[in-house]
């Protein structure tokens, strides 16, 4: 695996050189600012000095290179794979009225089955409905292919986003990369760090993503009643107090709210909020967050096997940036020492983490986790 990096910033142009004709990849992961990759200038450059590649990627609430995050930049990672293979299949949102289930399993079924060992998604991320995208996926796909991604950002607006493939960004898009190969080793890690407060509450009116009574009352007020006077920063200020969600099983995941709405009285998530489960509130205590980061690294090298990965794509959510302002570079830097120096880092801050949370677990939308896929193509000791 023969891997390029750079980054482009409007002050500084292409770094660490100016971007030509050189490695011949089969993939470039793009990761940027909105605004940049509505201009297309760059998305021309890139398709010029990769032409054979296909350039997957999305907008961002911040870009990951090296050990640096960035913001209004674009992360630039081209690879050229040795012996693997990838397939990509994409879908738009309205091409299936909306239904993020049905957009799953469209894409399940566009990728050749054939030597498919794992499955990258970058997926739109004000529109869909991440843990239905998700279902959509693992019941076409075949057992023991696991899916690992995240949902596309927009800073903390919550406005639109856009995803990529080639030179096309376009909102309501979602691309599923498909890889092959026998020597291609995959592992991956997610983990949180956030402590819960309050009591529990109990789901008593919701819809797929959307959530409108707990224990009977309004479930937008009892949540503004938390937040004090965070509440008139909403939607915003959601990203620093998400919640646990626990299903009858015991079953839990976080989930972050992406709108509120005034009139209905209630609130929206990036994934599922199932009638009948436990929440609670969260809030961000920094040292965690930092292990937690450290912990998902831990987990995809593990699972990778004893040696230092190749490659390392790292999506961590907006609300974590947040709460880690200035030290945000603080969890990447985690990250590296777990992984090593020879590990080529890039990522981006998301609206949602797609991952097992476990090895051999079922695959899943999370919110406010690190979340790491590691990749190698060394032979095995």
């Amino acid at each position: 695996m023969n891997i390029e990096q750079r980054s482009w910033t409007s002050a500084s142009g292409w770094l660490p050189t100016p971007l030509r004709p050189g490695l011949p990849a089969q993939l470039v992961l793009l990761f940027g600012a909105k605004e940049l990759l509505r201009e297309r200038a760059q998305l021309a450059q890139i398709r010029a000095a990769y032409p054979s590649a296909r350039i997957v990627g999305c907008s961002t609430s911040g870009e990951i290179s090296g050990l640096r995050v960035m913001d209004h930049s674009l992360s630039l990672t081209a690879i050229q794979f040795e012996h693997a293979k990838i397939n990509l299949a994409s879908t738009l949102l309205v091409e299936v009225e909306g239904n993020s289930f049905n957009a799953g399993r469209r894409l399940a079924t566009q990728l050749p089955r054939q030597g498919l060992v794992h499955v990258l998604v970058f997926s739109d991320g004000s529109a869909v409905n991440g843990s239905e995208l998700v279902r959509g996926l693992t019941e076409i796909l075949p057992a023991g292919v696991a899916v690992t991604g995240g949902l596309a950002g927009d800073a903390d607006r919550f406005e639109d986003t856009l995803v990529v493939l080639d030179d096309d960004p376009r909102p309501g898009l979602i691309v599923a990369i498909g890889l092959y190969g026998e020597r291609l080793r995959i592992g991956y890690g997610s983990m949180g760090g956030w402590d819960p407060f309050g009591p529990d509450r109990v789901v008593t009116r919701a819809k797929d993503n959307v959530l409108y009574e707990l224990d009977g009352q309004s479930a937008l007020t009892l949540y503004k009643r938390y937040l004090g006077d965070y509440a008139n920063e909403l939607p915003s200020a959601a990203l620093l107090f998400p919640l646990a969600l626990r299903d009858p099983n015991g079953h839990e995941v976080v989930r972050t709210i992406l709108n509120i709405d005034e009139i209905q009285q209630s609130m929206t998530f990036a994934g599922d909020v199932p009638q009948g489960a436990t929440v609670r509130l969260m809030k961000a205590n920094f040292e965690r967050l930092v292990d937690g980061a450290q912990d998902a690294a831990e987990a995809s090298y593990r699972s990778i096997g004893s040696q230092s990965p190749e490659f390392a794509l790292l999506i961590s959510c907006v609300g974590r940036k947040l709460v880690l302002k200035q030290r945000v570079e603080d969890e990447i830097e985690s990250v590296q020492e777990v992984l090593g120096e020879g590990t080529v880092l890039a990522g981006f801050y998301s609206y949602g983490e797609i991952s097992p949370a476990a090895p051999n677990a079922s695959c899943e939308l999370h919110n406010q986790t690190m979340t790491i896929t590691t990749f190698s193509e060394r032979e095995t000791a």
